[in-house]
């Protein structure tokens, strides 16, 4: 392997100049660079990261904390960070955040203060107090991408809006029997704040709609799995009801106290909708003409299920929070904002009456967006709380929504 000393010699110059040639910092004539570059090339020569860090003060590594490294969101959430970072030279450690609590300590404890990287990226992770705090004495820039606390900075998509516009779209169809399932916290779950958790926000949005529409707002509880989500639908759409788990209200036979069967599924994913197909044709129901189903994120597989979703951009998601943590480095990718555009910063939250409404960002070419979805830089309010959302989202109307059946 060339080293140092055999691209000088290569070049005729000074083994210090070739590190100010390479590492651009330092007075170099462009011709000079141009010599060390080309001699460099030619060798093969690759700088030691040991080395180039301690020269810098800089590890050219971003650390990524991460729920789930198995799931569709999430990895394509990374791809997009790694290519924004990867042209800047940026390597990525991924950090999988466990429900392990001797793992969680270590990471905290130990991993995150070995110096090993300039910048953290947090993704949708729920952190405890002690490990935001943790986070806080590390003397590193932290972007956080839809994390369910407030004291972060962070991207966020407008998920009360999310909510709010798939049971419009549903309304506006001419639906009123129609179920959410998906998830929501109370104030006492650890490391998930209602204000700003995801999945809470979405229920919130569905039923602020359902009521201004003056309809039933019915929820059903399932974890974020294709399975999950189908078990809750057969339980659904056979028996009428969920059990315990419907939590709606006014939504009963009259007389019966039996539950209607929805004509329409809002579910919190789109791995979750797939799911709810899945039960649909299990129990023989056709899909859209005896049951609608809308789900959220712009799933790969959605255009191939002829799904409706709301799309919320992952990939841009992860490129944006690349961006953000190259800007938090005083080092913006081209075109990039010179600061953390629509970041989120953990300042005081003002607390307007009512429910933000979305901005009029136009959806991309081809997508059916009524009324125009996904206002980056606007604001969602839940609980007395104001949360900026920068991240834009979109209606992508496809085969798997219609009118209801005619009774």
């Amino acid at each position: 392997m060339a080293s140092l000393d055999d691209v000088a010699r290569a070049a005729g110059v000074s083994t210090a100049t070739v590190s100010r040639a390479l590492s651009g910092r330092g007075r170099t004539s462009e011709a000079t660079r141009q010599r060390v570059r080309a001699a460099a090339d030619a060798l093969g020569y690759v700088a030691s990261a040991t080395a180039s860090s301690l020269a810098s003060g800089r590890a050219e590594n971003i650390g990524v904390i991460v729920p789930l490294m198995d799931r569709w969101f999430f990895a394509t959430v990374l791809d997009g960070i790694a290519a924004r970072l990867a042209p800047r030279g940026y390597d990525l450690t991924l950090y999988n955040l466990t429900d392990d609590p001797a793992q969680r300590r270590r990471l905290f404890e130990t991993s995150l203060r070995r110096g090993r990287v300039d910048g953290l990226i947090v993704l949708s992770v729920a952190l405890t107090d002690d490990e935001v705090a943790a986070l806080e004495t590390l003397d590193l820039p932290v972007v956080g991408l839809g994390v369910p606390r407030g004291e972060l900075p962070a991207l966020r998509v407008d998920d009360t809006a999310v909510g709010r516009a798939a049971a419009e779209h549903l309304l506006a169809l001419g639906h009123r029997e129609i179920v959410h399932i998906g998830q929501s916290v109370g104030a006492e779950v650890a490391g998930r704040a209602p204000a700003f958790d995801i999945p809470t926000r979405r229920r919130a949005g569905f039923e602020a709609a359902m009521a201004a529409a003056g309809a039933a707002a019915r929820f059903v509880e399932s974890d974020f799995t294709v399975d999950g989500a189908r078990r809750a639908a057969v339980a659904l759409l056979r028996g009428g009801g969920g059990g315990a788990a419907d939590a709606g209200t006014g939504a009963a036979d009259a007389g019966t106290g039996a539950a209607r069967r929805p004509t329409a599924i809002f579910a919190a994913s789109d791995e979750m909708a797939y799911g709810v197909l899945t039960a649909a044709r299990d129990l023989g129901l056709r899909v859209p003409e005896d049951l609608s189903v809308i789900g959220v994120d712009g799933h790969d597989l959605a255009e191939l299920f002829g799904l409706t979703t709301i799309d919320q951009f992952p990939h841009a998601q992860g490129e944006r929070a690349g961006d953000a943590i190259l800007a938090a480095l005083g080092r913006p990718a081209a075109g990039a904002p010179g600061t953390p555009a629509g970041l989120a910063a953990p300042a005081g939250l003002a607390a307007p009456a009512g429910l933000g409404a979305p901005g009029g960002l136009a959806a991309p070419g081809g997508l059916g967006a009524p009324g125009g979805l996904g206002a980056p830089g606007g604001s969602e309010s839940l609980d007395g709380s104001e949360v900026d959302a920068s991240l834009p989202f979109a209606l992508v109307t496809r085969g798997t929504t219609a009118p209801p059946p005619r009774s």
